[in-house]
Parts: structure tokens; sequence; C-alpha cells
């Protein structure tokens, strides 16, 4: 007899009312038999079932407190899907791999990610999702629709936005918020640790307030579509909008998704009249800052020997 037919016939018994209607959305359940209500009251005190949103989670109870229901761990027998948004990804990255882990097109992940008003994106993210899933670890069911799974990643970004003050931190800054989140995302790229980002975010304002041309690998490569630590040659002398080696300013847009940290760092650079950073041990994680140019052309050296020893 099926174990769900039997605990529903048990429970009814023991508080002598109706049946309440059978799960059909969640299982199809055989033909009901002649009740053998022994074996009913015996699977009572083992086995309850439960479901939960669209998965059915069976979860094994002790026999002698059978209310403890946290006795053992729940044991899924839909499993739901699981993502890692780590800090910097972009969303072509994201998409890809939602699409990997729903074996939904990619197209389809594509096609929500611009809707920004179905997706909850601040008015300042101008409709582009790039910059606003925020980093961490989501779940969520089989069945989800693409703007399902986004939803919650945008919303964790507002919620940060929210606790580090972007809207007035921005406008103290005489920047607007996505500027900020734009800011964030290239500290959030081009740094190795964390205890680097305020002097990287600061080196970033610092260059924008003297209209210096930020010349950073990272918006560089993003706009080109690829990957990397450094620019080529080539790389630096396409006509990408992104490429602050030959426009001035800031991207068109963030070029990656920024953690709590990089904002933090955006809104409140370090102190200091840095101009230039310099990953000089990239194994090590290793950056250090100059003020002028014959600083960096050393720090630049110190990283060609580091290099050219392994």
């Amino acid at each position: 007899m099926n174990i769900e037919n039997l605990l529903r016939e048990t429970l009814s018994d023991m508080a002598d009312e109706e049946r309440p209607p059978t799960p059909d959305r969640f299982l199809r359940l055989p033909e009901r038999r002649p009740r053998r209500r022994g074996l009913a009251l015996v699977a009572a005190t083992a086995v309850a079932a439960m479901v939960v949103g669209s998965t059915l989670v069976v979860q094994q109870m002790s026999a002698r407190d059978p209310g403890d229901a946290a006795a053992r761990p729940a044991r899924s027998l839909q499993a739901g899907v699981t993502v890692n948004v780590a800090a910097g990804m972009r969303v072509s990255q994201l998409v890809k791999e939602l699409s990997r882990l729903t074996g939904r097109p990619v197209a389809e992940f594509e096609r929500a990610a611009k809707d920004g008003t179905a997706l909850g994106l601040p008015s300042y993210a101008g409709r582009a999702l790039e910059g606003f899933t925020f980093p961490g670890t989501y779940e969520f069911s089989p069945t989800a629709s693409p703007a399902e799974i986004l939803r919650p990643m945008v919303a964790r970004f507002k919620d940060a936005a929210e606790a580090a003050g972007l809207v007035d931190g921005a406008r103290r800054a005489g920047r607007t918020p996505r500027e900020i989140v734009t800011i964030a995302s290239i500290v959030q790229a081009e740094a190795g640790r964390d205890e680097d980002m305020a002097k990287i975010a600061r080196v970033v304002h610092n260059r924008l307030n003297r209209k210096m041309l930020l010349q950073v690998n990272s918006t560089v490569l993003y706009g080109l579509n690829k990957y990397g630590v450094e620019a080529t040659f080539k790389d630096v002398r396409s006509p990408s909008p992104y490429n602050t080696f030959r426009r001035p300013g800031l991207p068109p847009g963030p070029i990656g998704s920024p953690g709590a940290e990089a904002i933090r760092a955006a809104l409140h650079p370090a102190r200091g009249t840095w101009l230039f950073f310099v990953a000089v041990d990239p194994k090590g994680r290793v950056m250090k800052f100059a003020t002028s140019e014959s600083e960096y052309a050393a720090l630049a050296e110190e990283r060609r020997q580091n290099l050219k020893g392994r």
C-alpha cells in the first residue's frame, strides 16, 4: 500500500474527520485499496511525508520523539538546482551556466535578462542586468522560469546596495549609482585581495577627477569578450566603447558582478594620491601603488622580474 495513503488514512481516523483531498499536484496515486490500519499505524510512527513547494521531502522521525523533525537530515526525492554566482562573474558566463544546469536554451535566459521590469532592476540600472546579479549561492526549482531564477539575484543586490547606502553615497561622491556600480565592478575585476580594493578605487577616482584615461585591462577584455589578466597591444587599439586606453571616463556600464566589499570600496575609497596600481606578484596577489610615472615604471620592472624568475 502506498505510504502516502497509509499516513493520510491514519491521520484522518485519528482526527475523526474527513480525509483531505489527494495531493494530485504532487503525486499520481494508485487506486485506493482496503485499509490495513495496523500497518498504517506502524508507518505513521516511522515516516512523515511533507510537501515543500514542488519537492517531496521524506523525513525519518525518531520513534521515541516523533515530534523532533530535526532529528535527522531531510532527503530530497526531487533535487533542486544550485548555482554559485562568483564575484566578478559576467552575465554572459551566468546565462551559460544556468543553461547547463537547467537544460534550457541560453537564449531564454538572455531574453529574461533584458526585461528589467520583470527582474525588479533598480531604476539606475538602465534596464541592463550586468553588474546587478549579486554574488552568492542560489537554489531554485528545476521548473522555475529564467525570470524566477534571476530575480532573487537582483533582489540581493538591492539589499546590499541599500545596506551600503549606495544612492546617497553616490550623490556625495558626485557620481550616479550606476557609475559607482561600474567602478565597483572594475575594482572587483582588478583586485587580487579584498584589502587592496579601497586603494584601487582611489586610483580610479583620482584618474577620473584628473580627466586621465583609466587604462585598465579588465574593461578592454570585457569589451572584447575575452578573459585573462593583461590586454595585448592589439586589444588596446580596439574601437570598443569599453577600451579605457582610448576612451575617456568610465566604460558604458559595469563589467561584472561586484561583491559587497567592492561596492563599499567604490563608495569609500582609501585616502591617497595614487594614480597607478601594478600586480607586482600576480601569483602571490601582491599589488603595489604609485603616484608618478617613474614609480610606476619601477613597479612594472619589479613585476617583469618576478614573472621572469618563474
